[in-house]
């Protein structure tokens, strides 16, 4: 694909820290670890792979950006990429079915763009407009679609086989790829994922080496955040209830669940 930039990939990978937010602690999958990753093997393959790409490079990468471009200038750029995936999301939220969150959706978009400088600031959520969740994998979900195996892909990291595909959609449907083609519109999106990819990995430096210093198997750790942050997206496409889990560690030998 020619919208599977290397900073499309990091963004991907990026976005499933951002759980890790609320707390390390992560949804027990224990007990059904061989039905649900049936090609575990490969999947640690991929998975190692993606670390020491982001050891040896995303890391080092992102600490240089975060170093040399000021705090203020950074936000205006995560800004801008923000509010250029608000028509996506738009789109996906309608073939959801979710009425009031296209129509949250399009207000941020005409606000920020119009009143926000063509984005720069998010004045959206200053008025009462939270961002909304939107993608073609969520859309598939709430068409009756499986998840399919759980898989580790190269440079995206955790997803499974419905959400792959759905995220082969969302690339190819971004503002950069609609209104350009050809060789400008593949380097539009290498620009615009790049700096979206490293700013969101700048932004999880701390949080993800916290991760990996606590996680007794980083897999199987980061494997339960990934479902977790994206069990959370599903329901809320699904229009349910986002209520509080029983959460565990992972390959912890504890056999008492831990309270959120």
């Amino acid at each position: 694909m020619k919208a599977c930039s290397l900073g499309s990939s990091i963004r991907v990978s990026a976005l499933i820290l951002c759980v890790a937010l609320a707390g390390c602690a992560t949804i027990s999958d224990r007990g059904n670890r061989e039905s649900d990753d049936p090609m575990e093997k490969l999947n640690r393959a991929v998975f190692d792979a993606n670390t020491v790409l982001d050891d040896g490079f995303i890391k080092p990468l992102a600490e240089t950006y975060r170093a040399i471009v000021p705090q203020f200038v950074r936000d205006r750029f995560r800004s801008v990429i923000d509010n250029l995936a608000e028509p996506r999301i738009f789109v996906n939220d309608l073939l959801q079915r979710r009425a009031a969150a296209a129509g949250i959706t399009s207000a941020r978009f005409f606000i920020n763009t119009i009143v926000g400088l063509a984005g720069m600031f998010d004045l959206a959520t200053q008025q009462g407009f939270a961002k909304q969740t939107g993608d073609f994998g969520q859309t598939l979900y709430t068409w009756g679609v499986e998840d399919g195996p759980y898989v580790v892909l190269l440079f995206f990291g955790p997803s499974n086989v419905r959400d792959a595909f759905g995220l082969g959609v969302d690339l190819f449907t971004t503002p950069p790829a609609l209104v350009v083609s050809g060789h400008a519109a593949a380097t539009t999106n290498f620009a615009v994922g790049t700096v979206d990819g490293i700013d969101l990995r700048s932004r999880n430096i701390e949080t993800l080496d916290e991760i990996k210093a606590s996680a007794i198997d980083y897999y199987a750790h980061m494997k339960s955040i990934s479902r977790q942050y994206r069990q959370a997206q599903l329901r809320e496409a699904g229009g349910q209830k986002n209520e509080p889990q029983e959460l565990t560690d992972p390959g912890s030998s504890a056999e008492e669940p831990q309270k959120p």
